[in-house]
Protein backbone atom coordinates (compact mmCIF):
# COMPACT_ATOMS: atom_id res chain seq x y z
CA UNK A 1 0.00 0.00 0.00
CA UNK A 2 1.35 3.37 -1.02
CA UNK A 3 1.74 6.47 1.05
CA UNK A 4 -1.22 8.37 2.39
CA UNK A 5 -2.81 10.40 -0.38
CA UNK A 6 -1.51 13.67 1.07
CA UNK A 7 2.09 12.42 1.18
CA UNK A 8 2.70 11.36 -2.42
CA UNK A 9 5.84 12.50 -4.16
CA UNK A 10 6.07 14.10 -7.55
CA UNK A 11 3.48 16.31 -9.19
CA UNK A 12 -0.17 15.44 -8.78
CA UNK A 13 -1.87 15.73 -12.17
CA UNK A 14 -5.30 15.32 -10.64
CA UNK A 15 -7.76 13.36 -8.57
CA UNK A 16 -10.48 11.62 -10.51
CA UNK A 17 -13.85 10.06 -9.83
CA UNK A 18 -14.78 9.40 -13.47
CA UNK A 19 -12.86 6.91 -15.63
CA UNK A 20 -13.22 9.15 -18.70
CA UNK A 21 -11.38 12.00 -16.96
CA UNK A 22 -8.66 9.66 -15.69
CA UNK A 23 -8.22 8.18 -19.16
CA UNK A 24 -7.85 11.64 -20.70
CA UNK A 25 -5.28 12.62 -18.06
CA UNK A 26 -3.28 9.43 -18.64
CA UNK A 27 -3.33 10.12 -22.38
CA UNK A 28 -2.30 13.75 -21.84
CA UNK A 29 0.56 13.24 -19.40
CA UNK A 30 2.04 9.82 -20.14
CA UNK A 31 3.62 10.44 -23.53
CA UNK A 32 4.65 7.01 -24.75
CA UNK A 33 3.04 4.23 -26.68
CA UNK A 34 1.85 0.97 -25.24
CA UNK A 35 4.99 -0.92 -26.24
CA UNK A 36 7.12 1.39 -24.07
CA UNK A 37 5.10 1.23 -20.85
CA UNK A 38 5.00 -1.30 -18.02
CA UNK A 39 2.11 -1.38 -15.55
CA UNK A 40 3.51 -2.42 -12.15
CA UNK A 41 0.47 -3.34 -10.06
CA UNK A 42 1.44 -3.44 -6.38
CA UNK A 43 -0.49 -4.99 -3.51
CA UNK A 44 -1.68 -8.28 -2.14
CA UNK A 45 -4.78 -10.42 -2.47
CA UNK A 46 -4.57 -11.16 1.26
CA UNK A 47 -5.93 -7.73 2.19
CA UNK A 48 -9.12 -6.37 0.67
CA UNK A 49 -7.92 -2.77 0.71
CA UNK A 50 -4.51 -3.60 -0.69
CA UNK A 51 -5.92 -5.63 -3.59
CA UNK A 52 -6.49 -2.53 -5.77
CA UNK A 53 -3.22 -2.98 -7.73
CA UNK A 54 -3.45 -6.76 -8.23
CA UNK A 55 -7.09 -6.48 -9.33
CA UNK A 56 -6.10 -3.94 -11.99
CA UNK A 57 -3.26 -6.22 -13.10
CA UNK A 58 -5.64 -9.15 -13.46
CA UNK A 59 -8.23 -7.09 -15.34
CA UNK A 60 -5.58 -5.73 -17.73
CA UNK A 61 -4.25 -9.23 -18.39
CA UNK A 62 -7.78 -10.54 -18.99
CA UNK A 63 -8.24 -7.81 -21.58
CA UNK A 64 -5.08 -8.87 -23.42
CA UNK A 65 -2.35 -6.61 -22.03
CA UNK A 66 1.05 -8.29 -21.80
CA UNK A 67 3.01 -5.42 -20.27
CA UNK A 68 1.69 -5.99 -16.74
CA UNK A 69 3.62 -7.10 -13.68
CA UNK A 70 1.48 -8.02 -10.68
CA UNK A 71 -1.98 -9.57 -10.55
CA UNK A 72 -4.16 -11.56 -8.16
CA UNK A 73 -2.47 -14.87 -9.07
CA UNK A 74 1.06 -13.42 -9.01
CA UNK A 75 1.10 -10.28 -6.83
CA UNK A 76 3.89 -7.75 -6.31
CA UNK A 77 4.12 -7.05 -2.57
CA UNK A 78 6.54 -6.09 0.20
CA UNK A 79 8.37 -9.42 0.18
CA UNK A 80 9.06 -9.63 -3.58
CA UNK A 81 8.99 -5.98 -4.72
CA UNK A 82 12.74 -5.61 -5.35
CA UNK A 83 12.91 -8.94 -7.20
CA UNK A 84 9.92 -8.04 -9.39
CA UNK A 85 11.39 -4.62 -10.24
CA UNK A 86 14.35 -6.44 -11.82
CA UNK A 87 11.92 -7.99 -14.34
CA UNK A 88 11.29 -4.58 -15.89
CA UNK A 89 13.26 -4.12 -19.12
CA UNK A 90 15.44 -1.00 -19.19
CA UNK A 91 14.11 1.98 -21.07
CA UNK A 92 10.47 1.31 -20.24
CA UNK A 93 8.16 3.89 -18.69
CA UNK A 94 6.90 2.47 -15.39
CA UNK A 95 3.37 3.24 -14.24
CA UNK A 96 3.20 2.03 -10.64
CA UNK A 97 -0.33 1.32 -9.38
CA UNK A 98 -1.18 0.93 -5.69
CA UNK A 99 -3.84 1.53 -3.07
CA UNK A 100 -3.54 4.25 -0.47
CA UNK A 101 -5.42 5.56 2.53
CA UNK A 102 -6.59 9.15 2.76
CA UNK A 103 -9.20 11.59 3.94
CA UNK A 104 -12.83 10.53 4.10
CA UNK A 105 -13.79 12.98 1.33
CA UNK A 106 -11.24 11.34 -1.01
CA UNK A 107 -12.25 7.69 -0.54
CA UNK A 108 -13.13 6.29 -3.95
CA UNK A 109 -11.00 8.75 -5.87
CA UNK A 110 -8.03 7.89 -8.03
CA UNK A 111 -5.00 10.12 -8.49
CA UNK A 112 -2.49 10.27 -11.31
CA UNK A 113 0.93 11.57 -10.32
CA UNK A 114 4.28 12.23 -11.93
CA UNK A 115 7.12 10.42 -10.18
CA UNK A 116 7.53 7.37 -8.02
CA UNK A 117 5.33 6.12 -5.24
CA UNK A 118 6.39 4.68 -1.90
CA UNK A 119 4.83 1.22 -1.52
CA UNK A 120 4.13 0.31 2.09
CA UNK A 121 4.37 3.85 3.44
CA UNK A 122 0.74 3.79 4.55
CA UNK A 123 1.54 0.93 6.94
CA UNK A 124 4.91 2.37 7.99
CA UNK A 125 7.11 0.16 5.79
CA UNK A 126 10.11 1.55 3.95
CA UNK A 127 10.24 -0.13 0.56
CA UNK A 128 11.89 0.79 -2.72
CA UNK A 129 10.25 3.76 -4.41
CA UNK A 130 9.16 2.89 -7.93
CA UNK A 131 7.56 4.41 -11.00
CA UNK A 132 7.99 7.18 -13.52
CA UNK A 133 4.29 7.84 -13.00
CA UNK A 134 1.89 6.44 -10.45
CA UNK A 135 -1.80 5.82 -10.07
CA UNK A 136 -3.15 5.60 -6.53
CA UNK A 137 -6.63 4.67 -5.41
CA UNK A 138 -7.85 6.00 -2.06
CA UNK A 139 -9.57 2.85 -0.79
CA UNK A 140 -10.31 3.89 2.80
CA UNK A 141 -9.66 6.52 5.47
CA UNK A 142 -6.26 6.77 7.13
CA UNK A 143 -5.92 6.15 10.83
CA UNK A 144 -3.78 4.77 13.60
CA UNK A 145 -4.53 1.15 12.72
CA UNK A 146 -3.81 1.24 8.98
CA UNK A 147 -3.37 -2.53 8.65
CA UNK A 148 -6.74 -3.16 10.34
CA UNK A 149 -8.39 -0.51 8.16
CA UNK A 150 -7.05 -2.18 5.00
CA UNK A 151 -8.31 -5.57 6.16
CA UNK A 152 -11.78 -4.10 6.66
CA UNK A 153 -12.08 -2.16 3.43
CA UNK A 154 -15.16 -2.93 1.38
CA UNK A 155 -14.39 -5.15 -1.60
CA UNK A 156 -17.13 -3.43 -3.61
CA UNK A 157 -15.31 -0.10 -3.28
CA UNK A 158 -11.99 -1.58 -4.39
CA UNK A 159 -13.56 -3.52 -7.29
CA UNK A 160 -15.38 -0.44 -8.58
CA UNK A 161 -12.19 1.62 -8.46
CA UNK A 162 -10.14 -1.15 -10.10
CA UNK A 163 -12.63 -1.46 -12.96
CA UNK A 164 -12.70 2.32 -13.47
CA UNK A 165 -8.90 2.51 -13.53
CA UNK A 166 -8.60 -0.44 -15.90
CA UNK A 167 -11.10 1.10 -18.30
CA UNK A 168 -9.25 4.44 -18.13
CA UNK A 169 -5.95 2.69 -18.95
CA UNK A 170 -7.63 0.78 -21.77
CA UNK A 171 -9.05 4.06 -23.17
CA UNK A 172 -5.62 5.73 -22.98
CA UNK A 173 -3.71 2.70 -24.32
CA UNK A 174 -6.14 0.72 -26.50
CA UNK A 175 -5.22 -2.65 -27.95
CA UNK A 176 -5.83 -3.60 -31.56
CA UNK A 177 -6.02 -7.31 -32.21
CA UNK A 178 -4.97 -8.60 -35.57
CA UNK A 179 -4.99 -12.18 -36.68
CA UNK A 180 -1.59 -12.89 -38.17
CA UNK A 181 -0.55 -16.54 -38.26
CA UNK A 182 -2.96 -17.12 -35.35
CA UNK A 183 -0.97 -14.81 -33.05
CA UNK A 184 -2.35 -11.90 -31.08
CA UNK A 185 -0.35 -8.75 -31.69
CA UNK A 186 -0.35 -5.70 -29.50
CA UNK A 187 -0.16 -2.20 -30.97
CA UNK A 188 -0.88 1.15 -29.43
CA UNK A 189 -3.23 3.59 -31.08
CA UNK A 190 -2.51 7.23 -30.35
Amino acid sequence: MAALDSLTGGVKFGRFEEQEDLGKAINRFIKCDLNDVIFLCIGTDRSTGDSFGPLIGSLLKERGYRNVIGCIDDPVHAVNLDERITEIPSGKTIVAIDACLGRLKNVGTISLNNGSLSPGAGVNKELTKVGDFNIQGVVNVSGDMAFFILQNTRLSTVMKMAKQTTTAIQNAFPLISETSNNLFEMRAVK
